[in-house]
C-alpha cells in the first residue's frame, strides 16, 4: 500500500494518529507552495522541481575547451581512465561524445589540423546581465579557446579574466547584454538535510538536472576549502555548475566526486558560493587572488597532546615550525605553540587556520590567541603575501653565494639541503643537537624525507650541527645504504637511502 504524508492545518506539529502521519513544513523542506497547500490537508509527496528548472535553467551554461595542435599531437578527444572508457562506450555504442553532437569511433584518428582542437568539456552560470561567468578553474586551465553555449544554442568566445587553483574558481567574460543570470544565496546558511539540485553538461550532455540534499556542511577534503557535501549525482563535465538551493539561489560550485571507478558513487563536493564570491571579486579587480600567509609550519593537535598541556579539547593548529623572518616570528610565535583563535575566530581544526589567513587583507593589524605552557596569550601579528614570499624566498636563496652551494654540494650524495636547530627548536623537541631538513630530492625524496623532518643520527653517529653533517655525509659509501633517524612531528623512525654517485 502506498503512503502518504498528511499535513495538519492547524498544529503542523509532529504527531501519529491512526495511519496518517503529521509533519510541519520545516521538516519536510517544503516550498512556500508547497506549505500553502499543506495548510490545506493536500497530500504532499517529494518536491517538484519542475518550475525551479524552469526558473534558473536558462543561466546555466555549457564550457567547452579547445587546445591548438602541438607537434606530436593528434585530435579527436581524449583518453581517460578505463573504466570510464568503458562507460563511454558503452552509454554511447562503441564511440566518444564530441561537442555538437559528433562521434569519433574508437581507433580512428583524426588528421592533424591548424584548426583548435576539443580538449574538454564543463559547465558554468552567468553570475550578471553583462555576461561574467563563474566555472572551475580546472575546466578552463590549459585552454587555448574557451566557448559558452547557453540553453538557447547562442555561443560566444569567452575571455578568461583569471583563475585560483587553490579554490578551483575561475570567472569569464562573454561579451552580451540582458543574459540570463542567477542569485547567489549564501553557503553559511545552508543545513544538512535540505533539497538541492545540480545543472550541467555530464559526458556533454547540456541541461542535465539532477537532485538530492545536502549531506554534510564543512567537509574537510584535504583542500584549501572546507566543502559542501551532497548526493546529488554529479559526473565528469558537471564540473563548474551551480549547486541551487530550493529558493533559486547558488550555494556552491560542483567540483570534486569521491570515487573508486571514476565515476558518481553517491558522494560529491562543491565549493561554498561565500568562498567563490571572494575569489571571484578579486579576480575581477585585479586578475588574480591575493593571499595571506603568516609562515609557519602547522599539525593536528591530538588528544594525548590536549590532555598533556591542560587544554580543556584537542583544537586549535600545533606549530611544529617558524620561518625566519616570517611575520609569525616577527609576532614571537614558537615552535610548541597552539593557536586557538585567529583574529578571534577559534581554530577547531589545524586546516582552518590557512583558510582564515589565506583570505585576511594583506597588513590588516590582527591578533592571534595562543596556548604556550599552560598559559593563554595573545599577540598581534600581520600577514604577507603568499605569493611574494614564495618570490623574496627563492631570491634569497639564489643571494646566499658560495657559502650556499657548498652546502648544497656537500649535501648531494643524500639529496639533502639541512639547517641547524635553534636552541628553543632543541628545546621544544627535547634533543640536544640535530638538523632540520630544508629540501628534499633524488634518493631522499624517493625515500619519503620532506621539508621539516629533523635528521638526528646518520649510520649511529649523533648529528650535531650542519658542519659535522656535511663531514658524515662526504664519507657516505656509494655503494651502501645509509640510515637515518629522522624525527617527524612527535614520532622518530629510522630511514634509509642508498647515496647517490658523487
Amino acid at each position: 500500500m502506498k503512503k502518504q504524508i498528511f499535513v495538519d492545518r492547524k498544529t503542523l506539529g509532529a504527531l501519529a494518529v491512526g495511519a496518517c502521519v503529521w509533519f510541519s513544513p520545516a521538516v519536510l523542506g517544503l516550498t512556500p507552495v508547497q506549505a500553502a497547500a499543506a495548510a490545506t490537508g493536500v497530500v504532499v509527496g517529494l518536491p517538484n522541481f519542475a518550475d525551479l528548472v524552469d526558473q534558473v535553467g536558462p543561466a546555466v551554461v555549457n564550457i567547452r575547451t579547445l587546445e591548438r595542435p602541438k607537434s606530436g599531437r593528434m585530435g579527436g578527444g581524449q583518453i581517460g581512465d578505463e573504466e570510464m572508457q568503458e562507460f563511454l562506450r558503452r552509454f554511447f555504442g562503441g564511440a566518444l561524445p564530441q561537442p555538437g553532437g559528433k562521434a569519433v569511433p574508437r581507433g580512428r584518428r583524426q588528421a592533424p589540423s591548424e584548426e583548435p582542437v576539443p580538449r574538454g568539456v564543463g559547465s558554468g552560470f552567468i553570475l550578471s546581465a553583462d555576461g561574467y561567468v563563474m566555472t572551475n578553474a580546472h575546466v578552463i586551465d590549459g585552454a587555448d579557446e574557451v566557448l559558452v553555449t547557453l540553453t538557447d544554442k547562442r555561443e560566444f568566445k569567452a575571455k578568461v579574466l583569471g583563475a585560483d587553483a587553490s579554490t578551483d574558481v575561475a570567472v569569464l567574460k562573454i561579451e552580451g547584454a540582458n543574459l540570463p543570470f542567477l542569485v547567489l544565496g549564501s553557503s553559511e546558511k545552508i543545513r544538512v538535510g535540505e533539497w538541492v539540485i545540480a545543472i550541467g553538461s555530464p559526458f556533454n550532455l547540456e541541461n542535465t538536472v539532477t537532485a538530492g540534499i545536502i549531506s554534510a556542511k564543512q567537509r574537510d577534503t584535504g583542500e584549501y576549502l572546507a566543502l559542501i557535501q551532497s548526493d546529488v549525482a554529479v559526473n565528469p563535465g558537471n564540473s563548474g555548475g551551480p549547486l541551487i538551493n530550493m529558493r533559486g539561489e547558488v550555494i556552491g560550485i560542483n567540483s570534486q566526486i569521491a570515487t573508486l571507478s571514476g565515476g558518481y558513487s553517491g558522494i560529491s563536493f562543491a565549493i561554498p558560493i561565500d568562498e567563490a564570491v571572494r575569489v571571484s571579486e578579486q579576480i575581477k579587480k585585479s586578475g588574480k587572488v591575493t593571499r595571506g600567509r603568516m609562515g609557519v609550519k602547522i599539525a593536528e593537535v591530538s588528544k594525548e597532546v590536549a590532555e598533556s598541556l591542560g587544554l580543556k579539547s584537542a583544537q586549535g593548529a600545533l606549530v611544529s615550525q617558524v620561518e625566519a623572518g616570517s611575520p609569525a616570528d616577527k609576532a614571537g610565535v614558537k615552535p610548541g605553540d597552539i593557536i586557538l583563535k585567529f583574529n578571534g575566530t577559534p581554530i577547531k581544526r589545524s586546516s582552518d587556520l590557512p583558510r582564515l589567513v589565506g583570505s585576511t587583507p594583506l597588513d590588516a593589524k590582527l591578533t592571534i590567541t595562543l596556548w604556550r605552557q599552560g598559559k593563554q596569550l595573545e599577540l598581534p601579528i600581520s600577514v604577507a603575501d603568499l605569493d611574494g614570499e614564495k618570490q623574496a624566498k627563492a631570491s634569497g636563496a639564489k643571494g646566499k653565494g658560495e657559502a650556499a652551494a657548498a652546502e648544497k654540494a656537500a649535501a648531494n650524495a643524500l639529496g639533502l639541503r639541512v639547517s641547524d636547530l635553534t636552541a628553543e627548536q632543541k628545546k621544544t623537541l627535547g634533543v640536544n643537537g640535530g638538523v632540520q631538513v630544508d629540501t628534499a630530492e633524488g634518493a631522499a625524496a624517493d625515500a619519503g624525507l620532506e621539508e621539516g623532518d629533523v635528521l638526528l643520527q646518520v649510520n649511529n653517529t649523533e648529528i650535531r650541527d650542519v658542519r659535522q653533517f656535511q663531514a658524515v655525509v662526504a664519507k657516505l659509501d656509494s655503494k651502501k645504504p645509509a640510515v637515518l633517524l629522522v624525527r617527524r612531528g612527535e614520532q622518530s623512525q629510522f630511514i634509509s637511502i642508498r647515496p647517490g654517485v658523487k
